[in-house]
């Protein structure tokens, strides 16, 4: 089993309050969504495992079990092109939980006219493969957001 922890520091929303359709209706994975604190910070790994895609705004996690969870910084972000996010890691490298892997600002995405909230979800996964799923209240990177059969 997986646990995958809040890559960032926020409010835990469930990804029907995503306001893009794709993640709302799950269409990528089940998962939840972090409504992150604006203030600059960093996105942090939510397994431990390989980067096997990389993104300014969006990471792919992969875990020894196969379990790929992406980590998507805000809406539309792709827009930005890379403003206001530095990688602090490279596509390949083997990464731990809690570890930094990009740095961002939400408060500037939100400036910039893009949503900051941010879809945490498990790729290829059913909606009952995945248990403890947290939907509201407060987080702190590495809280438990749900754990993946």
């Amino acid at each position: 089993m997986t646990t995958v922890t809040s890559p960032l520091v926020g409010r835990a929303i469930g990804l029907a309050a995503v306001p893009d359709p794709v993640f709302s209706g799950a269409m990528v994975g089940p998962g939840t969504a972090i409504d992150p604190a604006r203030e600059p910070s960093e996105a942090v790994a939510p397994v431990d495992g390989v980067v096997v895609s990389l993104h300014p705004h969006a990471f792919v996690v992969v875990d020894s079990e196969g379990h790929g969870v992406l980590t998507h910084l805000g809406i539309d972000t792709v827009q930005l092109n890379g403003e206001g996010f530095e990688l602090l890691v490279n596509k390949g490298d083997t990464v731990t939980r809690g570890q930094a892997l990009i740095r961002w600002n939400p408060a500037a995405v939100e400036e910039a006219g893009k949503s900051p909230i941010s879809p945490v979800v498990a790729l290829e996964a059913t909606g009952e493969s995945l248990s403890g799923l947290v939907e509201d209240g407060d987080v702190k990177a590495g809280d438990s957001l749900f754990s993946w059969q």
